[in-house]
């Protein structure tokens, strides 16, 4: 029995002996079947080419990423807290090396989840390191294609975790959510933004897509709901989910002009170039 990941996505699923006939988060509207067609790979094959590279990028913030780059192409990122270590987002694969220095780090005392493009496989890392509680948002369970014991869907706006705070922000899915961490930035805060929010290439703005590699945007009403889900929180940094998309001074303030700037862009407006 194997774990098959899919290796457009690299979400894992249950085990089966045989892979599964399709990928559903990859044949939905947001995400895509390759060209080539849809193909699978397990945990030990990704294993045996590739392995996490690990950067501090803050105090007390580290990211992860699969090099080569393997499905999506995300960052992850351990952040230690007050309360114990948090997982925010996931990868694919999980190698000895980080297993050995994360245990050194004092182990995580939970997994958190954006949505369902970076659940990977996070049931294998919460196995691995424990059965670490695995806080993904209720609105999105459906997306889930390896359950386990460790996974605690959270209902609501808002969770507390370990002194850092879960905002269910909607818009890319219904349950997208980012990450609040009053302690980080010197006590200024940061806010770990998944694809609710995408930090732009230039680091000036963050914007909003219902798909990002097929071109959807979302609406207004969407956009809106997210600023004010996140307008309490005042935080400095934003880190987004890919390599080099942080932002590191007035964070809430660039949330709030990306905000006015993404609504302008897609008003019906004769007086816009």
């Amino acid at each position: 029995m194997t774990c098959h990941i899919c290796t457009t996505c690299g979400t894992q699923f249950g085990e089966s002996t045989e892979p599964p006939s399709a990928c559903p988060v990859c044949e939905d509207e947001r995400q895509f079947v390759p060209a080539s067609g849809q193909a699978w790979t397990n945990m030990a094959v990704i294993a045996s080419t590739h392995k996490i590279l690990w950067t501090e990028e803050a105090k007390g913030v580290h990211s992860l990423r699969i090099l080569p780059e393997f499905g999506i192409g995300q960052r992850a990122f351990l952040i230690e807290g007050p309360d114990g270590n948090i997982l925010w987002d996931c990868l694919s694969l999980l190698d000895e090396a980080s297993i050995t220095k994360i245990a050194a780090m004092g182990g995580l005392a939970a997994i958190a989840i954006s949505h369902p493009h970076f659940y990977s496989s996070m049931m294998a890392w919460s196995e691995a390191l424990g059965d670490v509680p695995v806080h993904v948002h209720a609105d999105d369970r459906q997306w889930v294609r390896r359950s386990g014991p460790a996974l605690s869907p959270w209902t609501g706006e808002i969770f507390e975790l370990n002194q850092a705070t879960l905002i269910r922000c909607g818009g890319h899915f219904a349950g997208s959510s980012v990450l609040y961490c009053p302690w980080l930035e010197d006590g200024r805060g940061a806010l770990f933004g998944g694809d609710t929010m995408q930090v732009t290439l230039d680091r000036r703005y963050v914007s909003f897509m219902r798909s990002y590699p097929n071109l959807i945007p979302l609406n207004a009403r969407a956009v809106k709901s997210i600023g004010e889900a996140v307008r309490p929180f005042r935080f400095e940094a934003i880190y987004g989910g890919f390599s080099g998309r942080t932002i590191k001074r007035e964070g809430s303030h660039v949330v709030e002009r990306s905000i006015a700037r993404y609504i302008r862009a897609i008003a019906d407006d004769p007086q816009q170039d």
